[in-house]
């Protein structure tokens, strides 16, 4: 996934997200997002087009439309988020990027027989090359 902290929701910081992904941009195919202002942008779109990514936008005041997306925000909210309190932005942004990194590699989800995201997309890479 990609990941960025910030004061506000922006579209700077939607692609300070993107630009944290650790694979080829060209590889994703689908953006899912709520429709807030920061993702209404012509940057975000730019991006988008440049990329050839889909964007996947829930019904207004219709979360479920979304239910991947909510359900890996929730998570998120849960496990990195509850109850915190940071001392500063810096000791935020590396707590996140600590989340992150146990998140695609180490966290098992059930969703994805019982892997890490990062051994399913292998799994599914090679699949594709077979």
């Amino acid at each position: 996934i990609g990941y960025a902290a910030g004061k506000n929701k922006t579209a700077s910081l939607v692609t300070k997200a993107f630009l944290s992904i650790r694979r080829p941009l060209n590889e994703i195919n689908i953006l899912h997002t709520d429709r807030g202002n920061e993702f209404k942008n012509k940057a975000i779109d730019q991006l988008l087009n440049a990329f050839s990514i889909n964007r996947s936008l829930s019904k207004k005041g219709c979360p479920y439309d979304n239910a991947v997306a909510e359900a890996a925000f929730k998570v998120v909210k849960t496990e990195f988020a509850f109850n915190k309190i940071f001392s500063s932005f810096e000791e935020l942004e590396y707590q996140l990027f600590d989340y992150v990194n146990w998140y695609n590699n180490h966290r098992i989800h059930g969703s994805l027989d019982y892997l890490t995201p990062v051994e399913y997309r292998m799994l599914m890479s090679e699949k594709k090359v077979s």
